[in-house]
């Protein structure tokens, strides 16, 4: 019986990648693992096959062979096909099934099975600043808490003056190859955990961990410009990494705090102003906040409550430009409360002189009652 095209077998292209034979392979090895398929016979058949086109394709001087001259390049040993299971669990390619199946069944690789390191952990410190200290920056000290290097030990574990073993389990490779079925798969090791190494007397500091939990203070400069939701970066602050691996990083989240007079959006200030009656009917001059200091504010005759008077450039200068942005003030006309009673009677004449003339003195009023009659019928 003549064979299937090994491209068609793993479906890819002529010009497929290494990388995307590999992801081919992998989805049909899952897909028809004998062990996955119990009671289907054609399983095990389907995934010899898909699994001899990976050994050749995924090996450079098979595939050019085979490209020139198909099947017939592994006929009569020119090639040397081999059987589809090599011992140990890597076939003739020299292929490792804990590189595909590592996921399945839990398996973690070290590389080329040298014990692993790993990265220590990112942190995250969320910091509370003023209004003022994010819009003219500042410097802060933060006292994180983190898993770092034990002194003592100097992050082997061991006690000073002792060293470590070679782990009898995994002979310091922090794999062991356990056999599923008729293939093996490598597993972080049990006895170690990765390590590679055994302690027999354990740093009385760290317990043998290597790792101590320590509070570190650090200087953190916060620029000017910086907003609620924006992070800083801090290379190297996070945990220390295992078996030398490097650090991890922190990340320092910024939080502004609700301010008494101001509200922010993007680089623009916002606040409300009250003024009172008269203010806004006759007219004057209102102080009004900045971050800077104080400025003034024309307020012009008959001006109505909610209006905004921009102050252009008296906002924050954000980080990526080199502009400010604008203060917009809110005036509010304040109803007057607590009213003596001559100041009663004089809104009282002059509600009844402005009731002579409302279409003039109230023109908003007249205009929303003509529509409410409108609304009526």
């Amino acid at each position: 019986m003549s064979k299937k095209d090994y491209y068609e077998v793993l479906g890819i292209n002529k010009d497929a990648s290494e990388e995307e034979i590999k992801k081919a392979y992998r989805k049909l090895a899952m897909k028809h693992h004998p062990d996955r398929n119990p009671d289907n016979p054609k399983a095990e058949e389907h995934f010899k096959e898909a699994k001899e086109a990976y050994e050749t394709l995924s090996d450079g001087q098979k595939r050019a062979a085979y490209d020139q001259y198909g099947h017939a390049a592994f006929e009569s040993g020119g090639m040397g096909g081999g059987s589809p299971f090599g011992a140990g669990g890597a076939g003739a390619g020299g292929f490792d099934f804990g590189d595909i199946f590592g996921d399945i069944f839990g398996g973690a690789r070290g590389g080329n099975g040298r014990s692993q390191a790993h990265r220590g952990s990112d942190l995250r410190y969320n910091l509370e600043v003023t209004l003022e200290e994010a819009a003219r920056g500042a410097q802060k000290q933060i006292r994180i808490p983190t898993m770092d290097e034990c002194e003592t030990c100097k992050g082997t574990g061991a006690k000073p003056g002792t060293n470590a073993t070679t782990c009898q389990t995994c002979a310091g490779h922090g794999q062991v190859r356990m056999q599923q079925g008729f293939f093996s798969i490598q597993q972080t090791c049990p006895r170690c955990h990765g390590s590679g190494k055994q302690i027999s007397s354990p740093c009385t500091s760290c317990h043998g961990a290597g790792k101590v939990k320590k509070h570190k203070t650090l200087e953190i400069k916060i620029p000017a410009g910086i907003d609620t939701g924006m992070r800083l970066r801090h290379s190297g602050h996070g945990e220390a990494g295992s078996h030398g691996a490097p650090s991890g990083d922190l990340y320092v989240e910024i939080h502004i705090r609700p301010h008494s007079v101001f509200q922010r959006e993007g680089d623009d200030l916002h606040c409300e102003m009250p003024i009172s009656f008269s203010t806004a009917a006759l007219g004057g001059e209102i102080e009004i906040p900045t971050l800077d200091g104080k400025a003034s504010i024309k307020i012009p005759a008959e001006t109505q409550s909610g209006k905004i008077f921009r102050l252009r450039g008296k906002g924050i200068k954000g980080m990526r430009t080199n502009s400010h942005g604008d203060l917009n003030c809110h005036v509010v006309v304040e109803t007057p409360s607590n009213l003596t009673e001559r100041q009663k009677e004089l809104l009282r004449e002059f509600e009844s002189i402005s009731e002579q003339d409302s279409a003039r003195h109230s023109p908003r009023a007249k205009s929303w009652m003509g529509k409410v009659k409108e609304f009526f019928g």
